[in-house]
């Protein structure tokens, strides 16, 4: 048992040197060394035999706080698998593609995923139009929704079916801008996205008062799953304590 310790504290530091090396844009990668951290700290206490001095009650109160941290990562990715194969109707007024990081040399691959299945509907759906929404980051040289435009009329999407928004910085300003581009109360709206990120995105458009919400998965980079999974796991719990969902 402490050789699994070390041995899922080795695999989570290498896991977050490889997202690290991704350059996501974010420091979400040092998580997964703080949790390889606290697995080799475990690893030394039982090798060493350190935790036969521990107090007892110290001991129980950790694994109540363990197990509390597990029941939490198991409920909010079960909330995130509910919406992980998500297609929405056919004939939708309006999809709202929702930023993601952005390169010099275009979209980043999240994005990319985003913005091929939002091609994907609205070949399938020619009536349907589409809300590019995403700002400019400070690491960026220009606002998401300006990439993204440029992006779907590369691959041949009509510049008329193409509606920038280009002023928001998260999720919910995403969804929340869009809305005054369009009818929230009687429009049919597809909330397009990465498979993982679809549950918040869905949940916080219904908590705003899209009458006809749907969600619109998109594929996402499975080396990066595990990442993704987790991330999104405390996104659900940073925007429920907002208050966003």
């Amino acid at each position: 048992m402490i050789w699994l310790l070390l041995v899922l504290s080795v695999l989570s530091i290498l896991y977050g040197i490889f997202v690290f090396l991704a350059n996501s844009g974010t420091s979400f990668f040092l998580v997964w060394f703080g949790i390889g951290l606290l697995f080799g700290l475990l690893f030394v206490c039982h090798y060493f035999h350190w935790d036969r001095v521990i107090p007892a009650a110290l001991k129980w109160c950790f694994r109540g706080v363990m197990i509390l941290g597990l029941i939490v990562i198991l409920i909010t990715q079960g909330l995130i698998l509910t919406q992980f194969q998500s297609h929405g109707p056919k004939g939708l007024d309006y999809i709202i593609v929702l930023g993601a990081q952005v390169r010099d040399d275009g979209p980043s691959v999240v994005l990319r995923y985003r913005l091929d299945r939002a091609v994907a509907y609205l070949e399938e759906n020619p009536e349907t139009k589409v809300i590019v929404s995403g700002g400019k980051g400070s690491n960026e040289k220009e606002s998401e929704a300006s990439v993204m435009k440029v992006y779907l009329m590369e691959q041949g999407v009509d510049e008329s079916r193409i509606i920038p928004e280009d002023a928001s910085k998260n999720t919910k300003e995403n969804i929340q801008n869009s809305s005054q581009l369009l009818d929230k109360s009687k429009d049919r709206v597809g909330i397009v996205t990465n498979n993982f990120h679809v549950y918040r995105g869905l949940s916080i458009a219904k908590k705003q008062g899209y009458a006809h919400a749907y969600g619109v998965a998109a594929s996402s980079s499975a080396p990066y799953l595990f990442n993704n999974m987790l991330r999104e796991g405390l996104g659900i719990l940073k925007d429920f304590a907002m208050g966003n969902l």
